[in-house]
């Protein structure tokens, strides 16, 4: 990206800062036909156990898998934080994306703080990460190079992005929800946008292999997500009996719903730089049903 693009950004970064406790109206409280998430985005959508479930189960179940997928992205932006802290210090300080990045640091942190605030107000418990996630996340964060991380980071944004459209765009959905999926999408969008540009240099200098390597980043950085955001706990709290046997078939309906409603996006990004091939589409369709 130009110096003069990064340049732009970082003054509508500064002059038009959008703040989470003036933008998002946290005082109302939930009307009685407002909705926490699309129904097409929830888990048991489309399957016959659905029908059984009364109007208070469908609004708890959004309810407690939005608090999830909330979690899952203020969960994935500190670590991501946490390895921009570490990048900047390899940045001098009058360098332009030294100078962006603190700028995406401040909005990022905002971000958090906002998640945590819509968790609350939402009366939410979110459901602890298993130790493989912590361990993944944690691992990758300090060992991996740089441009594997921003590949990690665009995938996470964009999935954000998709799904935070979804929800927005629901009509009914509550307010204080849509206008923090309003700020993100954003905000996000300038991220996603620097992101992007300074991955095509890496991305213009990748042989086969390291192109199968980013590929294979980008899909469990997805997976690692997605799995964060359906719990057999939740359907205990809203009642449903033998809730591992409901999250068999929950899992399953929700992999699908998720490969065709929020990957598309991300396939054309992994198609620019030819991020498929016989090593990685398989896995992309075994493990994400993904059609590529």
């Amino acid at each position: 990206m130009e110096v003069e693009e990064i340049e732009r950004l970082i003054r509508i970064s500064k002059e038009r800062p959008l703040m989470p406790e003036t933008y998002i109206p946290w005082q109302l409280e939930p009307a009685t036909d407002d909705i926490f998430l699309p129904e097409t985005l929830t888990s048991l959508q489309g399957l016959e156990i659905y029908g059984t479930l009364t109007p208070k189960q469908k609004l708890e179940l959004g309810r407690h898998e939005l608090v999830q997928v909330i979690t899952s992205y203020a969960w994935g932006e500190c670590l991501f934080c946490l390895f921009m802290t570490r990048h900047i210090l390899t940045l001098p300080l009058d360098n332009v994306e030294h100078r962006f990045l603190l700028r995406e640091l401040i909005e990022e942190f905002r971000h958090q703080e906002m998640f945590g605030q819509a968790i609350a107000k939402l009366g939410g418990s979110p459901i602890q990460q298993t130790g493989i996630h912590k361990f993944l996340g944690e691992f990758s964060n300090k060992y991996l190079p740089a441009d594997y991380l921003f590949m990690g980071s665009v995938s996470v944004e964009l999935v954000t992005d998709i799904y935070g459209n979804h929800a927005r765009k629901s009509p009914n959905i509550y307010p204080v929800l849509k206008k923090m999926f309003d700020l993100h999408n954003i905000e996000e969008a300038r991220h996603i946008l620097f992101t992007k540009s300074l991955l095509k240099t890496y991305a213009a200098k990748a042989g086969y292999i390291k192109r199968t390597l980013y590929s294979y980043v980008i899909l469990g950085n997805i997976l690692f997500v997605r799995t964060m955001y359906v719990k057999p706990e939740i359907y205990e709290r809203i009642g449903l009996e033998n809730p591992d046997k409901v999250y068999k078939i929950a899992a399953k309906n929700f992999k699908q719903k998720f490969a065709e409603k929020c990957l598309d996006d991300i396939i054309d990004f992994v198609n620019e730089w030819k991020g498929f091939n016989r090593a990685t589409r398989w896995a992309w369709r075994w493990l994400l049903g993904a059609k590529v």
